[in-house]
């Protein structure tokens, strides 16, 4: 029996195509949120604080199969939300935070296993919506 093994350029480069396609996904979903938008920064901050400590240990474990449960779990926070500013257009006094939480998935994957397909100023951009969202949870 032969076992086909997938490259780690093929498993970036799928997981890459899936975080794609989150978006569509997601603006698809049209979840109602019913929380109080003001809170949005507040809660993204709960979550990337839970997640990404997770995500530096599977950097470090060089655990792939970490970025599926976290594709998943990204999913049903923004689903949560009803996270795309047409479902809930009030999320968009929030990009920073709405963009560090898209982006957290690819940035774990680009440091993972580095790849032509990283855009290369992400990671930067990553940590500064990063921060400035705890700025705008801080001022809650």
């Amino acid at each position: 029996m032969h076992l086909h093994r997938t490259s780690p350029r093929s498993a970036l480069t799928s997981a890459l195509r899936a975080l794609a396609a989150l978006p569509l996904v997601l603006a698809a979903s049209l979840a109602t949120a019913q929380q109080e938008p003001s809170s949005f920064p507040l809660d993204s901050v709960g979550y990337l604080n839970e997640e990404l400590p997770r995500m530096e240990a599977a950097i470090a474990a060089k655990d792939r199969s970490f970025f599926h449960g976290a594709m998943v779990r990204t999913v049903q926070f923004s689903e949560r939300w009803g996270f795309k500013v047409k479902a809930n257009p009030d999320l968009a006094a929030y990009p920073m935070c709405t963009s560090a939480v898209m982006d957290y998935v690819v940035v774990g994957m680009c440091r993972l296993t580095p790849s032509d397909e990283c855009e290369p100023g992400l990671a930067s951009r990553f940590d500064a919506n990063v921060q400035r969202c705890r700025e705008a949870a801080a001022k809650k």
